[in-house]
């Protein structure tokens, strides 16, 4: 390939067949003595597919090939048995009920019960799209230990509630409600690595399913006990 030379007295730049590399010669347009530098390297190209595999160094070792991102797909047959779940709880609780089964000791260690699948399901909606989702054993194993800080943590209502802490009135719930939240919040954090703005929203799903199945159980509220 052509080496490309410019004069240092006259600044011509001009082009010189690679056979010339390395000799000196006269500048055609002011006579000048020039030498005709060494020709560069070839560049090779190489193909795509050569590189499917990770690629190699100079030396001849493989390079590592990059972990690939695995996207998580919506399983219907996972969505199904979510929704199944928790229509049956809630026709349990109906039941229950209906029967007089339930009371705020018997019905504590069924919320324990449900938190995973509460804070598992509440996980997979609000996740971020962008970072690598928890999973297997390994999510459930959060979902338990989140499952049942939030339940703990809605035990405190019950207490509030029981020693007149917490009354039926509007004023009692915004001064109570935000730290409660707030720690619910930081607890998702924590567990699922989720930011506090999504966290919050976590335990609210939490507690509005809770909310929800104390008054399908027909449960009176903790002030009213």
């Amino acid at each position: 390939m052509p080496i490309p030379v410019i004069c240092p007295g006259c600044k011509k730049s001009f082009r010189v067949s690679e056979k010339f590399a390395g000799r000196k010669g006269n500048c055609p347009n002011c006579k000048h003595e020039i030498v005709i530098p060494a020709a560069a390297p070839e560049i090779k190209v190489h193909a795509p597919e050569a590189f499917a595999s990770g690629g190699k160094t100079k030396a001849g070792e493989l390079i590592t090939k990059p972990i690939a991102r695995r996207t998580v797909q919506w399983n219907p047959v996972a969505a199904t048995i979510i929704v199944g779940v928790s229509a049956l709880i809630l026709l349990i609780a109906f039941i229950g009920g209906k029967a007089g089964i339930w009371s705020r000791w018997t019905i504590s260690p069924a919320l324990l019960a449900l938190s995973p699948l509460l804070t598992v399901a509440a996980y997979l909606v609000l996740r971020d799209d962008e970072t690598e989702p928890h999973r297997g054993k390994f999510l459930w194993y959060r979902g338990m230990i989140c499952g049942a800080a939030y339940a703990f943590l809605w035990g405190g209502f019950e207490y509030l509630g029981a020693y007149g802490l917490l009354t039926g009135e509007l004023w009692t719930w915004l001064i109570i409600l935000p730290p409660f939240v707030a720690v619910g919040g930081l607890l998702a954090l924590a567990t699922f690595d989720l930011d506090f703005g999504n966290g919050t929203l976590h335990f609210g799903f939490f507690a509005l399913v809770t909310i929800l199945l104390r008054v399908t159980a027909g449960i009176a509220w903790p002030w009213q006990q």
